[in-house]
């Protein structure tokens, strides 16, 4: 993997546009590496008798799926500096109505710019936009990068 000249980038470039598929059993997967077993990542009566819609993603797995494509980008993950963003609003992963929970049930859409170029440094920040149905699920996402 190439490391990508961060010199050549300017504000407002697209460095990355995806969408990442989310299904029950990546809650599964996300549950089971960090710990976090909390019903309302897993029991849609749960979710629905604290008053969510339904079963939610972990906000962390949410901000990790999203730094991903980021990093693979870059070609160095070590190039992140600084990642940042706050959670608007909650990811629901709707059950599977057939086939097995790796079904993807829901995406996290994903656009990420330049917002900011620091040539001094050698820095750059990444503004990222993440909607899951067309909801504004991550707000004020910014991925610092520096060499």
């Amino acid at each position: 993997m190439s490391l990508v000249d961060l010199s050549q980038l300017k504000i407002g470039d697209v460095v990355v546009e995806t969408e990442i598929p989310l299904s029950r059993a990546s809650l599964i997967d996300y549950a089971a590496a960090s710990g976090d077993h909390n019903p309302i990542h897993w029991s849609e009566r749960f979710a629905q008798e604290v008053g969510l819609e339904g079963v939610i993603a972990h906000g962390m797995l949410s901000m990790a799926v999203v730094v991903s494509p980021i990093a693979e980008w870059l070609g160095d993950p070590g190039a992140i500096v600084d990642y940042r963003t706050r959670f608007s609003a909650p990811v629901l992963v709707p059950d599977a109505e057939s086939g097995p929970p790796s079904t993807p049930t829901t995406a996290l859409t994903l656009t990420a710019k330049v917002g900011a170029v620091d040539p001094a440094v050698g820095t750059l920040r990444i503004d990222a936009t993440v909607t899951a149905g067309g909801t504004d699920v991550l707000s004020r996402t910014q991925i610092r990068v520096g060499r």
